[in-house]
């Protein structure tokens, strides 16, 4: 019998040796990237990107293929499949070209440069990016997702550009390049003339003509929530009593929680909706939409008392707690679209299974998704949405909430285990310093709004992570994953972090945050700013073909834009004139391009409020301080910073205002303060009648 085990266990060992032992190894196999390692065993010679790849492309005179993803996008999965794993194309690749992979969220500043240069190239974007450029870096070609066929005629003309007229490469790369840099000027603003009421009501006016009014979010054949956007119209709804713009947003809101682009069982958001529905998302979900989307629906709670928002908060929590969070805290950047090869497999359903799970709940749980003939998505897979809200069904129902809740729950529950014994799709589980900074945002909005303490606590703890393991001898770096070599951070690490520390502080009370805030801010100071345009440049030092100045948002909040943010908030918390000078310098820059193109300067457009609506310090000095805080919060305060303190303190805001008898609300602007209040309703009275 022992002997037949011995047996058993020497060919199991085997077998295993055998699953791990590839035809093929490259450099990327020393990485910790998911995605670089994705292709660690393609034949083709992959390094990382470094200047020593580069300079080797300068020694052996070869073109450089730089090859950009991450590891959640499909067709960068398609592109490997039928072409990078190929073998006669990988001898191609390796006999003309140094070929560098690029994880685009472990490296964005290359990212940034190479898609503006595929802008520039072909006047579109998107990822795999894949860019032939000198031994230098300076671009030649630049395109996304090929076939084999396409990929191989695009090598082959490339190479042979280059080695029959090395002039005219030299001269194109160099024009590309050009315009790469011309792409990242700005012109600083002479004076402060452009900041005005006026300035914000036209940019909204200009974005509004592209706003789908039915289905919510902007007219198109796809749908991006982008939070940033609608976290600006909230305040400026509020702040100007535009009626079309608030109901603009709760469409959009409703219809993004009612839609399949919310996951109905499971909680949390995908990347974006493929049509104008918000029906059937791309399956990938990232910590960075959900992050923000935590601050939105928090936010908005607050502003329509919906406790279908309150529901997406809790359940998308839920979520990133479950399949998102590292076992050792921080969390992960992304979850895949794609499980066994498909998109989508893991969260779709089929009639027969939801019958199989759900027993005799489903009728109900059919009418309530939307399961019908009409409604099916492809080989006979269905898309959980909703067409109409909780109320409406329950009128058409005869049922009451709590009812419906429960029964909510009951699905929800078997649902989630059925799910769980699928192939999962794969987790990025590379913590991004960024993205978990959006996250304590996120956290600590819903915490705001809500009340809940397990909702501070769990923002405190990422920061904890954050500042452990990914603040190392006084630089942030941007990915945070055991055994990783990554030392760059880059200005949205920076400017984030401030930003949640800022946040933090104004909801603990704990000055720690603030000088953590501070001390970043130094750093960005001395390693990021940028004298020529007044902005700060996307990370240090020279290694690239361009300088970037990132200042328009995308599916991130503009780097450049947080840290005005930032400055703004430092600048009223200790009276720092020359913060919020600088602050309004970078602003009064950007206002031609917010005027313009409202949509991809939210962030800035969230500042322009700042500047020109009534802006007040709401100063909270005494022993119940934290209650009163706490309390405020809850109230939709749109352009106002609220802080306090439970103890003497000398920070302008605070000095020589505790006693020890009682606990009062100072509200200020502009270093004007009207007389000392005790209650929230007398403060919020001052409000109204400063």
């Amino acid at each position: 019998m022992l002997a037949f085990l011995i047996i058993i266990s020497c060919k199991e060992q085997k077998t295993k040796q055998e699953v791990e032992t590839y035809k093929y190894t490259n450099a990327l196999a020393q990485e910790t990237s998911p995605y670089l390692l994705q292709h660690a065993h393609n034949p083709v010679n992959w390094r990382a990107w470094s200047q020593e790849a580069l300079e080797d492309a300068k020694k052996e005179n070869k073109l450089v293929l730089v090859s950009i993803g991450y590891s959640s996008c499909h067709w960068c999965h398609v592109m490997e499949d039928e072409t990078f794993e190929n073998e006669e194309v990988a001898k191609v690749m390796n006999e003309n070209f140094i070929n560098i992979k690029v994880d685009r969220e472990e490296r964005p500043d290359v990212d940034q440069v190479y898609m503006t240069a595929l802008q520039l190239i072909s006047g579109n974007g998107g990822w795999p990016l894949n860019v032939i450029t000198l031994p230098n870096g300076k671009p030649l070609y630049g395109g996304t997702y090929h076939t084999k066929e396409q990929w191989v005629q695009v090598l082959t003309k490339i190479s042979e550009l280059y080695k029959n007229d090395p002039k005219k490469a030299e001269e194109y790369s160099d024009m590309v390049a050009a315009g790469i840099a011309e792409a990242n000027l700005v012109e600083p603003a002479k004076g402060f003339e452009s900041i005005t009421q006026d300035a914000v009501k036209i940019s909204v006016l200009n974005w509004s003509q592209n706003w789908d009014l039915e289905e919510g979010g902007e007219k198109g054949v796809q749908k991006f929530m982008i939070p940033a956007n609608l976290n600006f119209l909230l305040n400026y709804a509020d702040l100007t009593k535009d009626d079309k713009a608030k109901k603009h947003i709760k469409t959009t809101l409703d219809k993004m929680a009612l839609g399949g682009i919310y996951d109905q069982i499971g909680g949390g958001f995908y990347r974006y909706s493929t049509d104008a529905f918000w029906k059937v998302p791309h399956f990938e979900k990232m910590l960075y939409d959900n992050a923000q989307v935590l601050s939105l629906y928090s936010k908005a709670y607050t502003v329509f008392k919906d406790d279908a928002y309150k529901n997406v908060v809790w359940e998308t929590v839920d979520f990133l707690e479950r399949e998102m969070k590292d076992e050792n805290g921080g969390y992960h950047a992304a979850l895949d679209a794609d499980s066994e090869g498909e998109e989508g497999k893991f969260y779709v359903w089929k009639e027969d299974e939801l019958k199989s799970v759900l027993g005799d709940g489903f009728e109900l749980f059919a009418s309530y998704y939307n399961i019908n003939k009409e409604a099916v998505w492809e080989h006979g897979n269905y898309v959980l949405h909703r067409k109409i809200n909780d109320a409406e069904f329950i009128k058409e129902h005869q049922l009451e909430q709590s009812k419906l809740n429960f029964i909510k729950s009951e699905w929800n529950k078997k649902l989630l285990e059925a799910r769980s014994k699928r192939v999962r799709p794969r987790s990025d589980d590379k913590i991004i310093t960024s993205w978990n900074a959006l996250l304590i945002n996120g956290l600590v909005d819903a915490y705001k709004a809500f009340g809940q303490d397990d909702f501070l606590e769990k923002a405190k703890s990422v920061f904890s992570f954050i500042k452990s393991n990914s603040y190392q001898n006084g630089k942030l770096v941007h990915t945070f994953k055991k055994g990783s070599q990554r030392k760059e951070g880059f200005i949205e690490d920076y400017a984030f972090m401030i930003d949640a520390s800022l946040m933090l502080y104004g909801v603990t009370l704990n000055t720690d945050y603030l000088n953590f805030a501070k001390e970043l801010n130094g750093i960005v100071e001395s390693e990021f700013a940028d004298e020529t345009s007044g902005m700060y440049h996307y990370n240090e030092g020279n290694d690239l073909i361009a300088k970037i100045i990132k200042t328009n948002d995308g599916v991130l909040p503009s780097p450049n834009a947080v840290m005005a943010h930032n400055l703004f908030q430092l600048g009223h918390l200790e009276y720092n004139t020359d913060y919020i000078e600088k602050s309004k310098r970078m602003l009064s820059t950007m206002v031609p391009a917010i005027k313009e193109s409202a949509p991809s300067y939210s962030k800035w457009n969230a500042l322009l409020l700042n500047n020109t609506y009534p802006y007040f310090e709401i100063a909270i000095v005494g022993k119940d301080a934290g209650i009163l805080v706490k309390a405020l919060n809850k109230i939709q305060l749109s352009n106002a910073l609220v802080v306090g303190s439970k103890i003497e303190s000398d920070a302008p805001l605070f000095k020589d205002r505790y006693v020890d008898e009682g606990t009062f609300i100072y509200v200020c602007q502009n270093t004007t303060c009207k007389l000392p209040v005790k209650t929230i309703d007398e403060a919020l009275k001052q409000l109204k009648n400063f």
